[in-house]
Order: C-alpha cells, then sequence, then structure tokens
C-alpha cells in the first residue's frame, strides 16, 4: 500500500492456538476498559494513530505498516515450532506481520501494559526460513527487484511513521498458529505457515515501553497480508468482520462469509489504501445538514474513513459545527464545559436517548448508518455526559477534511469488510451473541459465538475478543 494517503488502523490482537481446518479462533483483548477510563487516554490513541497513518512512508512494502503505539485491541499469536507465544496488535490499516526479533536493536524488552515481552528467534524455531530477495513475495512486495539486494540476502522491510518511529527488518516465513472452529460454537487446534517481519531495528515510540507489544498484525488489502496469503492459496475468503461489544466486553471477530445476520452494503473507494466510502450526507433529528457539495470528496487528506481502531468519530470542521448546533438545540439550557480542556461536556439527569437527536450517516447505495445518543455520549460520572463528536482539525494538520468514524460509532454493530467484492456494510447486533458463518469448500454453516475471557482479562485489565476466521481448505500445506 502506498502511506501517503490516510490509513485506517484497527488494532486488536490474536491468541492463536494449533488446529486442523475449519474455522479459526483468536481471543482479543480490549485495553480501554469501560468508559471510566481517562478521557484523554482515548484521545492521545486517536492522535497518535492519526499522526501516523497520515504520513509518507520509507521504503514502503506496498504502503505497509501503521503500527499504533497504544493498541485498543491486542490478544497473542504463536509463531515457531515449537511455537511461542507474541503479544500483537491488529491493524486493519496495515499489511504484514512482523515482530520484534532477538537481533533487534532498540526493541522494548519490557512494557508497562503488564504483560511480558518475547523476541522472536529465527534460529530457535524448526521450521523457521529466511525470505530472500530471489522469491516472488518480496519482489511482489515492491513491486518489482529491489535495486543491490542479491538472490542469497534477505528480503528487507523498512517504515517510517509521522511521529518519526520506523521498524526495520527482514521477512521470514515459519508457523503461525491459531485456533480454528470446526463446528457449531467449536473449535480445534491448526497452524499454517506464513510470511512475516523480523524487526531488527526500531525507533522512535517503537522503541520505548509506553504501552509496548511484540510487533502487528496487518489486516489490510495488500497482497503482503496475512489474509491475502491464505486467499491466495484458496484457503480463505478474503472477507473479515468483526463485532465489538462495548456494553459487556468481548465480541466477535471472523475470517470468511457471513450468512447470518444479512448486512447490506456500500462500495469501498476504488484506488485507496484503506477502508474509504462515500459518505453523501448527514441527517440529524430527520434533517439533513446543508454542507458544501464536495465536503466529502475523496483524494487530498479528504474523504470518509471506517477504522474500528479509532476510539471516536472526527469530522470537518463545517460539519462538526453543524452537527453540534442540531444535537443541542434540543436542550438549550444546558451549561457546557470542557473537560481535559478538549471534550464538551455537561450534566444531565435524563434518559439521552429521550432528549438528544438520532444522527444518520448516509453512503452510496442507500446503505445508511444510525448513531443513537447513547452511542455518541459517554457518562464520566453520575449525571456528567461528554459528547463523542471531535474535529478532524484538532487531529492532524494534513487531515483536516477527513471524515473518520471509530469506535464511537462502530461499537455493537456487526462490521463487514468484503474485498471479494470490494465492499463494506453493518448492521445493528448483539455482540453477546452468535453470528454464522459458511465454510465455502464444505458448504457448512457453523455458528461462532462471542467470548470475554476474564482470566486473561485479569492480566491486561482490558477485555478480551475472540477471532473466529473461516478457512475453506487444509491448511497444512500452506507455503510448502
Amino acid at each position: 500500500m502506498d502511506l501517503r494517503g490516510p490509513l485506517v488502523v484497527s488494532i486488536f490482537v490474536f491468541e492463536f492456538c494449533w488446529f486442523a481446518h475449519g474455522n479459526l479462533v483468536f481471543p482479543v483483548h480490549h485495553k480501554f476498559k469501560g468508559r471510566e477510563n481517562s478521557l484523554s487516554a482515548m484521545k492521545t490513541h486517536d492522535v497518535r494513530r492519526r499522526g501516523r497513518y497520515l504520513s509518507a512512508v520509507d521504503l514502503n512494502l506496498g504502503g505497509n505498516g501503521q503500527p499504533s503505539e497504544t493498541g485498543l485491541y491486542y490478544t497473542k499469536l504463536g509463531l515457531g515450532s515449537p511455537p511461542k507465544d507474541y503479544y500483537v496488535q491488529v491493524d486493519t490499516g496495515s499489511d504484514i506481520l512482523w515482530v520484534n526479533c532477538v537481533d533487534c536493536v532498540r526493541c522494548p524488552r519490557k512494557s508497562d501494559l503488564g504483560i511480558e515481552l518475547t523476541l522472536y528467534d529465527p534460529k530457535g524455531s524448526k521450521t523457521s526460513d529466511l525470505v530472500s530477495c530471489a522469491e516472488d513475495f518480496c519482489s511482489d512486495t515492491y513491486d518489482g527487484p529491489i535495486a543491490g539486494c542479491k538472490p542469497d540476502v534477505a528480503c528487507p522491510y523498512s517504515v517510517t511513521y509521522g511521529d518519526g518511529s520506523s521498524t526495520t527488518g527482514y521477512f521470514v516465513k515459519d508457523y503461525l498458529t491459531f485456533n480454528q472452529v470446526n463446528g457449531n460454537l467449536h473449535s480445534s487446534p491448526a497452524n499454517s505457515t506464513v510470511i512475516f517481519g523480523c524487526g531488527a531495528k526500531q525507533s522512535g515510540a517503537l522503541g520505548s515501553t509506553n504501552e509496548a507489544l511484540d510487533g502487528i498484525l496487518g489486516f489490510g488489502q495488500s497482497n503482503s497480508s496475512v489474509l491475502s496469503q491464505l486467499a491466495a492459496l484458496g484457503k480463505v475468503k478474503k472477507i473479515f468482520s468483526h463485532c465489538l461489544d462495548n456494553t459487556h466486553g468481548g465480541g466477535i471477530f471472523a475470517l470468511g462469509e457471513v450468512v447470518e445476520p444479512k448486512v447490506n452494503t456500500t462500495p469501498l473507494v476504488s484506488g485507496q489504501t484503506h477502508y474509504n466510502v462515500n459518505l453523501k450526507d448527514i441527517e440529524v433529528d430527520r434533517e439533513v445538514l446543508q454542507l458544501p457539495t464536495d465536503i466529502f470528496d475523496s483524494g487530498n487528506g479528504r474523504g470518509t474513513v471506517i477504522d474500528s481502531g479509532t476510539t471516536l468519530a472526527y469530522l470537518p470542521d463545517t460539519v462538526y459545527d453543524q452537527l453540534m448546533t442540531k444535537v443541542m438545540a434540543q436542550q438549550p439550557g444546558l451549561k457546557l464545559h470542557l473537560v481535559e480542556d478538549q471534550f464538551t461536556c455537561f450534566q444531565y439527569t435524563g434518559n439521552v436517548d429521550d432528549g438528544f437527536p438520532i444522527v444518520k450517516f448516509h453512503f452510496e447505495g442507500s446503505v445508511s448508518l444510525t448513531v443513537y445518543p447513547h452511542d455518541y455520549l459517554f457518562q464520566i460520572h453520575d449525571n456528567v455526559w461528554c459528547v463523542g463528536w471531535q474535529r478532524s482539525v484538532a487531529q492532524t494538520k494534513d487531515g483536516k477534511d477527513m471524515t473518520l468514524l471509530g469506535d464511537l460509532v462502530l461499537s455493537n454493530r456487526l462490521v463487514v469488510y468484503d474485498l471479494e467484492n470490494m465492499a463494506i456494510g453493518w448492521t445493528e447486533f448483539n455482540c453477546s451473541s452468535s453470528i454464522k458463518v459458511k465454510d465455502a469448500t464444505t458448504g457448512a454453516v457453523y455458528a461462532v459465538g462471542a467470548h470475554n475471557i476474564s482470566s486473561i482479562s485479569t492480566l491486561l485489565n482490558g477485555r478480551i475478543l475472540t477471532f473466529f476466521v473461516l478457512i475453506m481448505t487444509m491448511l497444512n500445506s500452506l507455503f510448502i
């Protein structure tokens, strides 16, 4: 991917175990537990994400890798033989999987998240192998041979982010372990060989112990992502979905075709590196905002991005001003004040769904996203509520005209990313229940339930989401 445009960074983490074939299960941890957490922590998370994914990339791997310093969702995966555990962020805006390696310079050795970090050692795995510059993966990633890179040299990667942080290293091939769903609410162990980055040097925030993890697992659109690697071999469909439960914690993440519930989809904007969509207009209390006709056009730092890794929702100045005026018009007597110098808050004793208007986003294809007052307002103390809508200009100068829709509007909805048909869709859903996925090889349909593993979240003081990946065929032949 070309990272010169805005990136969508969804941050999750996987716990992968050994399985055979079917669907896959990955528990994921949520960093921010409940709404009692620091408001500035949420905003800082979004600022760091935007500061990176709006920047250019050096020696880009097809525009790969926007690791975020503050992962909202994270879990552990198994790599190598025998497998060792690694905590990684899962990022829908970047592509490659990379972890810090034993020869790494300035890689964090500990994390203030309270987790034990592990450095990957290619020599310590029986199944590890270097990916050379002569291999197709390397030339395909760089759209051709790398100048000066000899056939017997490991294929390199290097990414520089907007805040000056960078990661460099080389590609290796080894076993990735995961959980595989093979029946209704049932799973068993499996593994496959994938190509991923072995981090040799980190700089800036990536070398800090502040909320450090072992690496990043990209779920972007390029051929270098784990999803694309599996899809290219006919092992999975290039479709994934998530349902994030911000009420009970946990939720669902699935790879493969979801057959229930059904969702209506809107096209993804072509030529974009992230999950950009065509937003047509915004309606507040059944009235459409009167906005410039080109306010939602894509390109030149503009457009609308779906990003479940961003905590709040960010709107261009013109949009923000009109929307806030309409939202607060029903309560003209409220005394507004700033909390932490950035959040508009107020005291309110009634039911917010009765006292404030519904906001609807209308997209291409007659698809809408309904945002209720209890979605865009959040309670920080008894009878004290804050507004989740934010100005894009408060994020980065380059992104001042961008509309960025994060967890504020995406939680408690099943969101489906259909890269087979270049579309994205959603529906309101109980993320503590189950969905049904289809095995494209056998035609079997399995129920996949939500998980919230309290024993792990106790250690990490976060939520746990379980990922279910629908595998179409046997995985043990991958990259062999």
